[in-house]
């Protein structure tokens, strides 16, 4: 609870016109201007009481209608006020401290409360306002400040309720166009491996029928030998796989991408083709490893809806390093062959380009996105067998990708 001075403008002015009654009857000689005063400071104090004994706030919990909120996106907060009172409260005033990361208006109108005494004591006020996600980060929600006046607007009482809410603000995902006209065509690594005992789907390994295995995979011969239902050993297939790459090298980007998310535009940009690249591929069915330009994994792979709402929590607080790695990443593809391979950068110099040029024949699909490109840089990368395009911090995502994945399925570099 903050110390301020308790009463109103209204209620200063009584108390300052009941101390010039007090003065003026000695002066004037009129002792009912003392009981006049007296009947000032009664009111005063009866209101103040009134405040302080009749509303006690128990709990505040909060809860945000999205699971985390997102950069752009709406979100309604619900908050829940314990409250207890003997006394008829009258309305007031209450506002919630919003962090960095969210922007709206977090107050309005406090409700009356009618007597408690009859009911279980304890009620639950809920208040509800709006909050859109205004960068990448993470923050608390709160504290709760109460502002409630007595009936008469004598007096107030301003209550801070500490309890704090942590809050996600996570990049928002952009839906990219489909790529699954070339899914057999760029996944590439898409396996079917199957137990067998000798040679030929004759000498598969049969097994008794179990509730659940699909009719299409009864193994008819070894049904009819030993007059029971039986399958053919479970196939175990392995997904298509895909890489997404994101260079944070600080060397490419504003010193503000070291510092905090949300604050170096271009690598805002790239934030979000990384998150929304391998979440389109992810829906197309490969198994999406999202990494650094070292190679070092910045989430788990990606399989499932899931893991694309874990990967979005852990780009919520990704920011540059200063270590410079892109020079490593074509080692990590020598001596194999992958599917699609997207890579984002900021800077992109013609030097990069030449970095990368082997890298681009160990993938059936390789997309380049560079936020900052340099002289020719792109041409030279295309000419290597890279697909690439200039990513605008306010351009339009997903026509960006539309053209380079077209061009991709034309074979067009």
């Amino acid at each position: 609870m903050t110390r301020i001075w308790p009463l109103t403008l209204r209620g200063t002015g009584a108390v300052v016109f009941a101390i010039a009654c007090f003065v003026l009857a000695g002066e004037l000689g009129v002792p009912e201007l003392v009981y006049f005063g007296c009947l000032l400071l009664a009111i005063v104090a009866a209101a103040l009481v009134s405040l302080w004994a009749t509303r006690r706030t128990d709990s505040v919990e909060r809860s945000l209608s999205t699971h985390v909120a997102t950069v752009g996106r709406r979100s309604t907060i619900t908050v829940d006020v314990g409250v207890r009172t003997a006394l008829p409260s009258a309305p007031g005033r209450w506002s919630d401290h919003l962090p960095p990361v969210l922007r709206g208006r977090a107050e309005g109108v406090f409700p009356a409360l009618h007597s408690g005494m009859r009911g279980a004591g304890e009620r639950t006020v809920p208040l509800r306002y709006e909050v859109t996600g205004d960068h990448r980060g993470t923050g608390a929600i709160g504290p709760l400040r109460i502002t409630a006046t007595d009936p008469f607007g004598l007096a107030r009482r301003r209550h801070v309720l500490g309890t704090r809410t942590a809050v996600t603000v996570v990049p928002a995902l952009v839906d990219l166009p489909p790529l699954a006209s070339y899914l057999g065509e760029s996944g590439g690594t898409l396996t079917t491996t199957t137990s067998q005992l000798g040679q030929g789907t004759d000498n598969l390994i049969a097994r008794r029928y179990s509730p659940g295995d699909s009719m299409r995979r009864i193994h008819w011969r070894a049904t009819a030998h030993r007059d029971e239902l039986m399958v053919r050993q479970e196939e175990q297939e392995s997904a298509p796989e895909a890489a997404v790459v994101l260079d944070r090298t600080a060397l490419r980007w504003t010193v503000d991408a070291l510092r905090a998310p949300g604050v170096d535009p271009g690598f805002e940009a790239a934030i979000q083709a990384t998150v929304s690249a391998a979440s389109r591929l992810a829906s197309e069915g490969y198994r999406v490893e999202v990494t650094d330009s070292d190679g070092a994994p910045l989430c788990d792979p990606l399989e499932d809806n899931d893991d694309v709402e874990a990967m979005l929590s852990v780009f919520a607080s990704v920011v540059a390093h200063r270590d410079d790695n892109l020079s490593r990443l074509a080692g990590h593809y020598t001596g194999a062959t992958t599917g699609p391979v997207v890579v984002i950068v900021g800077r992109f110099d013609p030097a990069d380009a030449e970095i990368l040029a082997p890298m681009a024949h160990h993938s059936s699909m390789p997309l380049l996105f560079a936020v900052a490109p340099v002289g020719d840089a792109l041409a030279r990368a295309a000419r290597a067998g890279w697909h690439c395009a200039h990513l605008e911090q306010d351009g339009d995502l997903a026509a960006t990708w539309r053209a380079v994945s077209d061009r991709e399925a034309a074979g067009v570099a």
